[in-house]
C-alpha cells in the first residue's frame, strides 16, 4: 500500500469512529429523555389518581 492510501484509510477510520461515538451518545440521550418523560407521566397519573 502506498503512503497516501494508508493515510486516507487512517483518516477514514478516525472519522468513522468519531461519528459512531456521536451516534451512540445521541441514542443514549434520547433513551434517557424517553425514560424521564415516561416516569414524569407516571407520576402525574399517580398524583391525579390520588386526588
Amino acid at each position: 500500500m502506498s503512503v497516501v492510501t494508508r493515510i486516507a484509510a487512517a483518516l477514514f477510520l478516525v472519522i468513522f469512529m468519531a461519528s459512531c461515538a456521536n451516534t451512540i451518545k445521541g441514542i443514549g440521550r434520547d433513551t434517557a429523555n424517553t425514560v424521564n418523560a415516561t416516569q414524569n407521566a407516571g407520576n402525574r397519573v399517580g398524583h391525579a389518581a390520588a386526588n
